[in-house]
């Protein structure tokens, strides 16, 4: 069974309103004293994550009390339903801690393991990224496309870098040298949900990274693909959220990328 495009934009709608919520909780902490602890060697966590944290999968677990939730700081809700919710309730949080402002919420829906509805708001920018499958992209309410870009040396793209970035023998480094010498520009933001609705939008067209987690890609790739863009694993294999790369562009210039990231255009 499919949903109605009514029920989608019903589930796009409240997801806007929890992001936007999320969004003042963590614009009342950004710039202010933080308690930070570590996941792991240079991966933290601020008591902000997990506020917004609690305050989005609350309400969901009251309203949808059968929905399964899936979320980054441990707020899980497992359960045998066809929505699942994949949340991430600070994206960027080592920009966050350090007053860099570039971090976001995102919020996704899945049903029947398919992305159905994604919110990511940028809270800095006041800036709100939602797609709802079938429906389009929109920022702020208005309707947003992929660039137009064919041409990689014209083309501004962004990564990431991986937190196991120390220690992992298959890393982005190399990967980064390569596209840095093919392509117009390379940024490296510091959230893969702003990079993929930036390229949304139009403002870059590409981006890959490697070792992201579901929650931080789930709700982005939708408004990627709502906006005319691709999304792939950087071989140009069909890309899921549990995938260990992503390759995401405006389409025109995804081959190209895909060849100089696998090393068959050097």
């Amino acid at each position: 069974m499919k949903l109605k495009k009514t029920e989608i934009k019903n589930l796009v709608q409240f997801a806007e309103k929890l992001a936007g919520g999320a969004g003042k909780i963590l614009k009342q902490g950004f710039n202010h004293r933080l308690q930070i602890d570590y996941k792991g060697r240079i991966n933290p966590v601020t008591q902000y994550d997990l506020k917004s944290e609690q305050y989005i999968t609350s309400r969901i677990s009251k309203c949808f009390p059968k929905h399964a939730i899936l979320a980054e700081e441990g707020h899980d809700v497992e359960e045998a339903s066809p929505y699942r919710w994949v949340i991430d309730p600070l994206d960027g949080t080592v920009n966050y801690a350090h007053g860099f402002p570039i971090y976001s919420v995102s919020i996704a829906l899945q049903y029947d393991g398919d992305t159905v509805a994604g919110v990511v708001y940028d809270p800095e920018r006041e800036e709100l990224f939602s797609a709802g499958k079938g429906l389009g992209a929109r920022l702020n309410g208005k309707i947003i496309h992929v660039s137009s870009e064919k041409v990689l040396q014209q083309a501004l793209l962004a990564t990431g870098f991986a937190y196991n970035i120390g220690t992992a023998k298959h890393n982005n480094l190399g990967l980064f040298a390569r596209m840095a010498k093919k392509a117009q520009g390379v940024r490296r933001p510091g959230s893969a949900a702003i990079d993929l609705c930036w390229l949304a939008c139009g403002r870059l067209d590409g981006f890959w990274e490697l070792y992201l987690h579901p929650w931080d890609t789930a709700a982005a790739i939708l408004i990627v693909e709502e906006a005319g863009g691709r999304v792939s694993r950087i071989n140009g294999r069909r890309y899921s959220i549990f995938a260990p790369d992503i390759l995401a562009s405006n389409g025109r210039i995804h081959r190209t990328m895909t060849n100089v990231l696998t090393g068959k255009s050097l």
